[in-house]
């Protein structure tokens, strides 16, 4: 082993990688210190968030139960806020506080179990304590569900209007000025609820720019250990694939001397990102990729998933479909539903529903209105859409709008044809476009709603909806299907992206 390091610090010293790189200024390193952002208080944040959901959803549950219990009196109840600090300890536990990198996801999936095994050893303490009888299971159950309900929520809206913050985070330098350290640099820039706050950029290739997106090129690689050290620096980001294996391992070894943390972005792309777990062979590092959706109970559950919701929602739907038909009868000629011709899973086609919200003669409204407008008719093409399209009723116009006309797709949902969450189902003139990713679309049913809907819907690219469907494809979980549907609500109440 010592011969192997031996070897790999006599070509790491000779490797161009490790020349001597021009240092950043003073100035420069006064101004990356002055961006350092505070781990301690972003932890504080967050479980403040956690503090201000947990006993409001305590306090609610208790008042529910003393309204229906009038004999039951709020300060019997007093006793057990300590037990408060316990779900933050659990949470500290499952890694809810990890200050940086912790993707929606993650997030959600981490919050609920953490929730749930919070109130699992809560219950089995009141149980060792003889005091079950004491606090009643109503209380308990409804707490957990309202915490489960909130807590996710409130963790993204804290994320988003804290994470542009010059204190939310941690800082992180870049290693690699490339087009793989750009994207990173563009990714954190777009995404800084994830807490990594890029403050430099390392790279012994030489550039043209002294900045990539507003962050500095200080100079080379060998700048790594004396920036960590000056502007207290203690994560890195590792964007060379390209590196040979010699050359990483170097890269990795300085950069180790240097940071605490380093993260590795391979040239993987198109890959699972979520379902991703590294592990050891024997001394050799693997990544095991997991496809959930080839696995059967994953796809019975997302099934079970699928007609619990629906049956669920029937008492609020079943009415609203009727005043909704009504409303297209009354204020269009034609039939209440409208049944297109999709493909879905395994190729098949299928009839998905929607509610009208076009006129009889949709068709030749629209060749007249191509016709008429040439520069719409490259937008259609593009998209297959229209910002302003002339078929749309004045009605359907607000039911596309809320997104009240996809209802009737519940009905393919429970014939199995759809599932709530997956791609946006395609027409057979589409298929060429997905090229290659087409045998992946037909890998699962085609979702109500989906990354696409939840990521600007029409206010996207073509290639951008395909990159969507591949993207669910490769990382299917149950979690991202419950962050897509809670993303859903908000899209839906927003009306972001439909028309």
């Amino acid at each position: 082993m010592s011969t192997t390091i031996t070897t790999l610090d006599k070509v790491g010293a000779a490797s161009p990688w490790f020349d001597s790189a021009t240092s950043g200024t003073r100035g420069e390193i006064l101004a990356i210190r002055s961006q350092r952002y505070s781990s301690a208080l972003t932890v504080g944040v967050l479980a403040l968030t956690d503090a201000c959901v947990l006993i409001p959803a305590f306090l609610t549950s208790i008042l529910i139960w003393t309204f229906v219990r009038p004999t039951a009196k709020l300060f019997q109840f007093a006793s057990y806020w300590p037990f408060l600090l316990l779900f933050i300890a659990v949470y500290v536990g499952v890694g809810l506080y990890q200050v940086v990198g912790l993707n929606p996801i993650q997030e959600l999936r981490r919050s609920m179990a953490g929730t749930t095994l919070a109130f699992f050893i809560f219950a089995g303490s009141t149980f060792l304590l003889k005091d079950a009888r004491g606090f009643p299971r109503s209380i308990a159950l409804l707490t957990w569900l309202l915490v489960c309900l909130a807590l996710p929520p409130a963790r993204a809206a804290v994320r988003r209007i804290c994470g542009p913050r010059s204190w939310f985070g941690r800082s992180v330098v870049i290693l690699g000025a490339g087009k793989p350290g750009e994207s990173v640099v563009r990714a954190l820039k777009k995404n800084p609820g994830l807490g990594l706050k890029p403050v430099a950029i390392l790279d012994d290739r030489g550039s043209n720019r002294s900045h990539l997106h507003g962050v500095p090129i200080l100079g080379g690689l060998a700048l790594a250990p004396s920036l960590a050290a000056r502007a207290r620096l203690g994560y890195g980001i590792l964007a060379m694939p390209g590196l040979s294996r010699v050359r990483l391992l170097a890269v990795l070894q300085k950069c180790g001397q240097a940071f605490d943390k380093v993260l590795v972005i391979p040239d993987l792309l198109g890959m699972s990102s979520l379902c991703v777990e590294a592990t050891d062979l024997g001394g050799m590092l693997g990544l095991e990729i997991r496809h959930n959706l080839l696995h059967l109970p994953a796809r019975i559950v997302k099934r079970a998933l699928d007609l619990l919701a629906v049956a669920a929602l029937a008492p609020v739907l079943v009415p609203l479909f009727c005043v909704i038909g009504c409303l297209i009868k009354l204020t269009s000629r034609g039939p209440v539903f409208f049944g297109h011709t999709r493909i879905g899973n395994g190729s098949r086609v299928f009839k998905a529903w929607k509610f009208r919200t076009m006129a009889q003669n949709a068709d030749a409204v629209l060749k007249r209105h191509l016709e008429a407008h040439p520069a719409l008719a490259e937008e259609w093409r593009l998209t297959h859409k229209l910002k302003d399209d002339p078929r749309v009723t004045p009605f359907g116009k607000i039911l596309r709008r809320s997104s009240l006309d996809e209802l009737p797709q519940l009905i393919n949902v429970l014939l199995g044809e759809m599932s709530l969450v997956g791609p946006r189902p395609i027409v057979a003139a589409e298929v060429q476009r997905y090229g290659e990713y087409f045998a992946s679309y037909c890998r699962v049913k085609p979702g109500i709603t989906g990354l696409w809907q939840v990521s600007g819907r029409n206010n996207t690219t073509y290639d951008e909806r395909v990159a969507f469907d591949q993207y669910y494809v490769l990382n299917w979980s149950v979690w991202l299907d419950l962050y897509i549907l809670t993303r859903t609500v908000n899209t839906v109440l927003t009306g972001a992206g439909a028309y």
